[in-house]
């Protein structure tokens, strides 16, 4: 399976995106720059986190103008998995390609702690590996991660199943209903503030994030 990793000025999760893909889950990467449109024939779009362009206006605000997401946008709208984490959370949002929006962590403070995360839904690309109700452990580092929609867009994500992850027990930002990770109606565009790609090497405490990457690559294999 071949994953393209976006890079964005002010990245700086992307060598730990393309280190996880390729060593420890053995799979192709190719590192695409943002002012490219070529996407390089991937099968999976991934958006790392960081502080594109050093998270000016609004984070994500001005990445979501990058030559590179109107390819992106066109990949998604195929039907073909997009990922985007923490900062590429907040890309996808500004880009349209999710709904909700991503507000300051309710304490005002930058946060970057090991959290807990409850597995909400197995109907995905990203999931299907996952346990139903599994708790995963993965790491979380950002300051504009309270996730927030209005109520009836919650209650819409609940009854569609788009609910991918939430926080499990303390809910470190404020999301509302501990939202971590959303689907769009799709189901192949996944946008998560907690970070699974550091959580695919026994070195780094946890492995649990191996599971997400490891359903894309699943989900991408024919049933014979």
């Amino acid at each position: 399976m071949k994953f393209g990793v976006v890079i964005f000025p002010g990245s700086n999760c992307d060598h730990d995106a393309v280190y996880a893909l390729s060593r420890n889950l053995s799979q192709e990467v190719v590192e695409i720059w943002h002012r490219s449109e070529d996407l390089c024939g991937v099968d999976v779009v991934f958006l790392p986190g960081g502080f594109s362009y050093g998270d000016y206006l609004r984070c994500g605000a001005i990445a979501r103008f990058s030559p590179v997401m109107r390819s992106v946008k066109r990949f998604a709208a195929s039907g073909r998995p997009v990922m985007g984490v923490c900062n590429g959370f907040q890309i996808l949002l500004e880009a349209g390609l999710l709904p909700g929006a991503l507000m300051r962590n309710r304490n005002l403070r930058f946060i970057c702690k090991t959290v807990r995360l409850s597995v909400a839904t197995i109907d995905s690309p990203f999931t299907n590996r996952c346990r139903p109700g599994s708790v995963l452990a993965a790491p979380i580092a950002h300051g504009e991660g309270c996730y927030f929609a209005g109520g009836d867009l919650l209650d819409r994500l609940e009854s569609e199943d788009r609910v991918a992850f939430r926080y499990a027990g303390e809910n470190p930002n404020g999301s509302a209903r501990s939202i971590a990770g959303i689907l769009n109606e799709g189901r192949n565009v996944l946008g998560m503030m907690p970070h699974p790609e550091r959580a695919c090497d026994p070195a780094m405490g946890s492995t649990d994030g191996l599971t997400v990457f490891q359903s894309l690559v699943a989900a991408a294999v024919p049933v014979l």
